[in-house]
């Protein structure tokens, strides 16, 4: 190249450079958002997912998207938080749609209800399964459009001052349990209690309830719940593959250029991703700690899993048959639950017995 040309076509591509900047910097609008989360500000994980989204928003869009996040009661409490992102008091939550069933049933199918599917089965559906949309057509009666926002695999089974062998010891016994999940143990003589996050251990220490879940080793060790309840059971079968999601005031989200509405869309969709990678990491160490402190893991007996199946089925069939927001979501994952537990039982369960035989071995 002759040096004429050359520096022409550096003159060229310097003078575009140089235009590019400011045009680029005068598409993007100043935006400011609040975003109240359900969480306390000491589960790293579950909470920190809301600021890991602020983060990268405010990085993508070089300061031009700033999301300030709040702890569940700092503004509403974490069992309000959904609607106040309606409401438009913040224009962003971080929650779980079951913590609001009392409504409707339908808040909680596209985030975990009892027997559906597993972390990896509920993204499948979310992501091509049509499970975003549909949850979506939900949400915008409510004023809201959400998108996923973290996952933390199968739950544990909770926290109990008793051994849980039958059926017979649920009776009368009162339990925080998220979701409606609740309505189906209530079935079984339990009594069904909704308390948030940061307002668990002082009830369970009190004696106010007798029992309560949370999400799984790493968080319930940070709560502290085996120092006043030792049995920790497994699995929870309420909580399959249970998903966070970020919920926008549907106002301010389509106010919002199509620029930043899609950085929120693939943002979330990080955010999710990581925030189940952090629980596989996390939860292994958690639980050797905890059994080291005391904790006594029991399974839940197949009888009771079995009545709880039964049950869950019930409630379901009473909802489908009154509830056509219900039905819709419902139905859909009913059609791919089937699909996917007849896959993964092939490759997948296989291969992931065979290894932990060999881990039990002490070959691995």
């Amino acid at each position: 190249m002759d040096r004429r040309s050359f520096l022409t076509k550096a003159a060229i591509g310097g003078a575009a450079a140089s235009l590019a900047a400011p045009a680029l910097a005068q598409d993007l609008p100043e935006v400011t958002w609040r975003l109240t989360s359900s969480f306390p500000k000491s589960l790293d994980t579950i909470y920190g997912g809301a600021e890991v989204l602020a983060k990268r928003v405010e990085e993508a869009t070089g300061g031009k998207f700033k999301i300030q996040v709040f702890a569940g009661g700092e503004i509403v409490p974490g069992l309000q938080a959904a609607d106040a992102a309606a409401a438009g008091t913040v224009e962003a939550c971080h929650t779980v749609g079951y913590y609001y069933w009392g409504k409707n049933p339908a808040w909680a199918v596209a985030a975990a209800v009892p027997f559906s599917l597993s972390a990896r089965g509920i993204n499948a559906w979310h992501y091509h399964g049509g499970g975003i949309d549909l949850y979506n057509e939900f949400l915008a009666t409510q004023g809201l459009v959400g998108f996923p926002g973290g996952n933390t695999g199968v739950q544990m089974g909770g926290w109990f001052r008793k051994e849980i062998n039958t059926v017979e010891d649920l009776k009368g016994l009162k339990m925080r349990v998220g979701g409606f999940a609740g309505k189906v143990m209530e079935k079984l003589g339990l009594v069904p209690q909704q308390i948030a996050g940061g307002d668990i251990y002082p009830a369970l220490e009190k004696g106010t309830i007798d029992a309560t879940e949370w999400v799984g080793p790493y968080d319930d060790e940070k709560l502290g719940f085996y120092k006043v309840a030792p049995y920790y059971y497994y699995p929870g079968w309420w909580e399959g593959g249970p998903t966070v999601h970020f919920m926008f005031n549907k106002a301010a989200y389509e106010a919002l250029p199509p620029a930043y509405q899609s950085l929120l869309r693939s943002i979330c969709q990080g955010v999710d991703a990581n925030m189940l990678q952090m629980y596989d990491y996390l939860n292994p160490k958690a639980l050797k700690t905890l059994v080291a402190n005391g904790a006594q893991l029991r399974p839940f007996s197949p009888e009771i899993l079995q009545a709880c199946f039964t049950a869950a089925n019930e409630v379901y069939a009473e909802l489908e048959a009154t509830n056509p927001e219900f039905a819709k979501l419902w139905q859909s994952i009913k059609e791919f639950r089937s699909e996917n537990y007849l896959w993964t039982q092939v490759a997948e369960y296989n291969y992931d017995t065979f290894m932990m035989i060999q881990q039990r071995n002490g070959t691995l």
